[in-house]
């Protein structure tokens, strides 16, 4: 039996088993043991053609039955819906993805899309989206590429290669310039340290460099802040901060806020933010996407789908304790409809 602890994501712990009923069956007969914070879990009893058939009715129907759509989506697990892509495509003779664009609309369609994809190919299609047309939406190559392990940061480059014929790379470079472009790709090399284990005579020695490098200095050495904030591990850095606070003169974000400007500055600062806190960086994302007057559905959509097999849960946590109300609370007064029922649905259960 595997030891739960050890495994990364519940998809680690499912590999092990074969069979779809037999994967899901263990998966809950023993979620007491593993510490899932996903709001979406595989779906008990299982059936692709099932689930593709119901699809089929739900999109031929008489004003297409949305409700539907979206039970089956969010209630199996991201592997089931690429059987149920499969198992569609096979039966209609047409993909998946094709029918429900032509049967849905907005935002619903957008969430509905992202959800057929593997969370490489939606990494991948939302930087791609972020670097296309006109102007560059920096904040999305960021929030991407500071929260992904390495493997993730491979398979993402893999598939966009892939998808759209070109290395993500070549667009970073084409796309962005200066300090900002040398960060992303320094995080796209995806060679950061994973181990979390802390080294406390490595903590001292970078937190001194970064004082070096920024405060105590008449300039700023932008690559030794890139090198250290893009190479070390999420705990690592943690210390790092802690020390920092006691060598700098105010702490790590303020030094930042203070020796840097522009792209390059809100990159390194939300490095900083994912290494203290992923939950609460994606809590804080989505709290800006509804904060004041409009909405930003493709932020909602984007980390919602993104983080639904991760730590939604965690983000949730975050969310209820930084902004005094429940995710689901402001989402609910924020936007209307089946866009609306879908976000809930991926928040899991009440």
């Amino acid at each position: 039996m595997l030891h739960c602890k050890n495994a990364k994501s519940y998809q680690d712990y499912l590999s092990y088993f074969k069979h779809d009923h037999l994967r899901s069956k263990l998966f809950l007969d023993n979620f007491h043991l593993f510490q899932y914070y996903g709001t979406v879990t595989p779906y008990p009893n299982f059936c692709a053609r099932s689930d593709a058939a119901a699809l089929e009715k739900a999109i031929e129907t008489k004003g297409v039955d949305e409700d539907v759509i979206i039970s089956i989506l969010v209630d199996r697990s991201n592997e089931q819906r690429q059987k149920i892509k499969a198992a569609y495509e096979e039966s209609t003779g047409k993909p998946l993805a094709d029918a429900l664009k032509s049967a849905l609309r907005s935002h619903l369609e957008d969430v509905a899309l992202a959800l057929l994809m593997t969370p490489a190919q939606f990494d991948a299609h939302e930087l791609r989206k972020a670097t296309k047309g006109f102007g560059t939406k920096e904040a999305v190559l960021v929030e991407i590429l500071a929260s992904r392990s390495n493997q993730e940061i491979r398979d993402i480059k893999r598939v966009f290669k892939e998808e759209y014929e070109e290395e993500l790379e070549d667009v970073i470079k084409s796309d962005t310039s200066g300090d900002f472009t040398s960060a992303l790709l320094a995080m796209l090399k995806a060679d950061k340290d994973e181990d979390n284990t802390i080294d406390l005579e490595r903590a001292k020695k970078d937190a001194v460099a970064l004082f070096e490098a920024g405060e105590n200095s008449k300039g700023t050495d932008v690559s030794t802040f890139i090198n250290i904030l893009t190479s070390r591990s999420g705990p690592q850095l943690t210390k790092t901060f802690q020390t920092y606070n006691r060598v700098g003169d105010v702490s790590l974000p303020k030094a930042l806020d203070a020796e840097l400007k522009g792209d390059i500055e809100d990159c390194l600062i939300d490095i900083v933010k994912c290494a203290w806190s992923k939950p609460a960086f994606f809590a804080e994302k989505l709290h800006l996407a509804m904060k004041g007057r409009g909405t930003c559905e493709d932020t909602l959509t984007r980390v919602l789908v993104s983080r639904s097999e991760v730590d939604l849960k965690k983000v949730m946590d975050e969310f209820k304790a930084m902004y005094g109300k429940t995710l689901q609370e402001v989402i609910s007064d924020d936007v209307k409809g089946h866009f609306e029922k879908i976000l809930l649905a991926l928040c899991g259960p009440h």
